[in-house]
């Protein structure tokens, strides 16, 4: 299948460099040199498979076009920056980034980064497309108020939609399947984005993402209800509420 990415940088020599890689690997790619014109190619190409974006860029930055495209669009978004300071980690996670690489980075580990993320989406997707051949099969986990529809995709909390991103999603999917069971970090990022566990790096993406979710789901995310911190272990989904 023919997998079609865009990277946008302000820098041609980086773009050329990932273009030589990616290209190796059958790729197709698409340049852009600032936000707004990623978002004019985004707007008439229609099937960007995965953005690899950098945060500064004169026009429209990393952080503006990561919010602008998660209005719109589920794909992939990986950001490559030399702004590696962890306020910037974590704003770029939180817009709706699902991985970040610091530069200066090795080529290779940017191709396999893509890859672990384009299988992860495929395989989000083909659960999408194939949700209904299991109509009789039950596809709702109820915790308290919490509704998590799984032929759907979507969350419910005492009826009202709650908005979260493929990555969210897989999160509370984890831990709602299995109240009252602590998750290690390791085992979160492990199960949600199928790629080794590493530390440091692996805990911030991690934590991030659960900030996230507590905001959308908690009435006070600093008093949980549901996604409670087992201190020292990890993260569960109170049950019995």
């Amino acid at each position: 299948m023919d997998r079609t990415l865009l990277i946008v940088d302000d820098q041609p020599e980086i773009v050329e460099l990932l273009r030589l890689y990616l290209e190796k690997e059958g790729y197709n790619i698409e340049e852009a040199y600032d936000g707004q014109q990623a978002l004019d190619i985004i707007s008439s190409k229609k099937s960007i498979d995965l953005l690899l974006v950098d945060l500064m860029m004169p026009n429209v930055d990393g952080f503006q076009l990561i919010k602008k495209v998660r209005r719109e669009l589920n794909l992939p978004i990986i950001i490559l920056s030399a702004k590696n300071e962890d306020n910037d980690k974590i704003l770029g996670l939180g817009l709706g980034a699902d991985d970040f690489i610091p530069k200066p980075f090795n080529p290779l580990e940017v191709v396999a980064r893509v890859q672990a993320q384009l299988r992860r989406s495929y395989s989000f997707n083909n659960g999408l497309n194939t949700a209904a051949e299991h109509e009789d099969e039950p596809t709702k986990i109820i915790v308290g108020d919490l509704v998590l529809d799984q032929d759907s995709f979507s969350v419910l909390k005492s009826g009202n939609s709650i908005t979260l991103t493929k990555t969210e999603y897989k999160i509370l999917e984890l831990l709602m399947a299995s109240p009252g069971r602590v998750y290690t970090k390791q085992q979160i990022f492990e199960k949600v984005w199928n790629d080794y566990y590493l530390g440091a790096e692996e805990d911030n993406t991690i934590n991030v993402h659960i900030s996230k979710i507590r905001d959308k789901i908690e009435d006070s995310p600093k008093s949980p209800i549901y996604l409670k911190t087992i201190r020292g272990l990890g993260y569960k989904i109170e049950k019995g509420l």
